[in-house]
């Protein structure tokens, strides 16, 4: 986003939290109906007529009006604190999203502080063939940021993966990225490193006391002894290589695992329209990985067993709900039909956003 877009950004949400301040201090000053508030006299003779039937019928009708205005005044009163509690939990997780990535770009520009000489060094690579390309012509690091999430939710969506790897040391992270997976074998007690060709990613995990190596996934891999490693991670690099790269990135791992090692590679689920949305948002993917497609080439490049794993389903609330039809016999295969075409359709629209392909040397 230019620096002018945020200014017109900053400028849009300064007018739409005027507007709403507005709009709450209007309410507020309704919200407290009551029974014995004079009424609105209307304009013209029929106003004028009005006004002392009204005010004589009101005794007459208070003992039946009055709770129905009680009754409103309390609901007014309740919906304007939901409002509020509402309205203070969202400008929390706003707040704490912001934060996350301010905090990115901080601990960024201190990096870039510190080893902006060893940028011009002979190691950094000026390009890429497989993985993200280091000469984007935009802000990666940043980028991944707002789009992945935080490192903590990161994590958590990685944790799964850590038990895969017990027995299976030295592991290597292609794609480190910012070293969320890295520090959780860390954490377990294992032998691991990482390579990215995002020089601000490989900083990243130097700066939490990570092993991670700045190059090419395909170099770092040649330059490795074979059988010299138990496991391989690959969290969302797969999707960025083009059919050659991604043979080749097989076709090494298998020669790099020692005999019974496993590779473990997480990528956009295609057969799920919500996990495209999100595989369409970043412009480095090369292109989608169908399922079968991805064991078929595992296999063929020298995996004697693989497995598939899918993770990451959407929030219930984002699925679609059972309908509940009347009962009765005359329904029940209504009832079956309609069961079965909401759950084929939460499978293809809503499904799983990733699948992890598992495969053993």
């Amino acid at each position: 986003m230019t620096k002018t877009s945020e200014d017109a950004s900053v400028r849009d949400a300064g007018r739409g939290s005027t507007s709403g301040l507005r709009d709450r201090e209007r309410a507020e000053s309704l919200w407290s109906v009551s029974v014995d508030r004079a009424p609105a006299q209307r304009d013209g003779a029929r106003g004028v007529l009005s006004a002392p039937v009204k005010a004589l019928l009101r005794p007459f009708i208070r003992w039946y009006v009055a709770p129905l205005v009680d009754a409103q005044r309390d609901f007014n009163d309740v919906t304007l604190k939901l409002i509020d509690d509402l309205h203070e939990q969202l400008g929390l997780q706003l707040d704490e999203r912001l934060l996350h990535e301010l905090e990115e770009r901080v601990l960024r520009l201190e990096r870039l502080g510190r080893t902006a000489v060893s940028r011009t060094s002979p190691e950094t690579p000026t390009s890429t063939s497989a993985g993200v390309s280091a000469t984007l012509p935009f802000d990666y690091f940043t980028f991944e940021a707002r789009m992945r999430g935080s490192r903590d939710n990161v994590q958590t969506r990685k944790h799964v993966y850590v038990a895969d790897f017990h027995g299976a040391a030295p592991v290597l992270d292609l794609g480190c990225g910012r070293g969320e997976f890295l520090a959780l074998l860390r954490d377990a007690g294992m032998d691991a490193s990482g390579v990215d060709s995002n020089h601000d990613m490989v900083e990243a995990c130097r700066s939490e006391g990570l092993e991670a190596t700045h190059g090419d996934v395909l170099t770092h891999l040649e330059s490795l002894d074979d059988e010299s490693l138990g496991g391989v991670f690959a969290a969302h690099l797969l999707e960025h290589l083009s059919p050659a790269p991604l043979v080749r990135l097989l076709e090494l791992v298998v020669a790099k695992l020692r005999p019974g090692g496993l590779l473990v590679a997480e990528t956009p689920n295609p057969l799920s329209f919500v996990a495209l949305k999100n595989y369409f948002a970043d412009l480095t993917h090369a292109q989608p990985l169908v399922p079968e497609t991805l064991v078929l080439l595992a296999r063929q490049t020298g995996f004697s067993r693989t497995e598939l794993r899918f993770l990451n389903e959407p929030p219930t609330e984002e699925r679609l709900r059972p309908v509940e039809l009347p009962s009765g016999p005359q329904f029940d295969q209504a009832r079956v039909a309609l069961a079965a075409n909401v759950a084929r359709v939460n499978d293809v629209v809503f499904g799983p956003q990733d699948y992890a392909l598992i495969a053993h040397r």
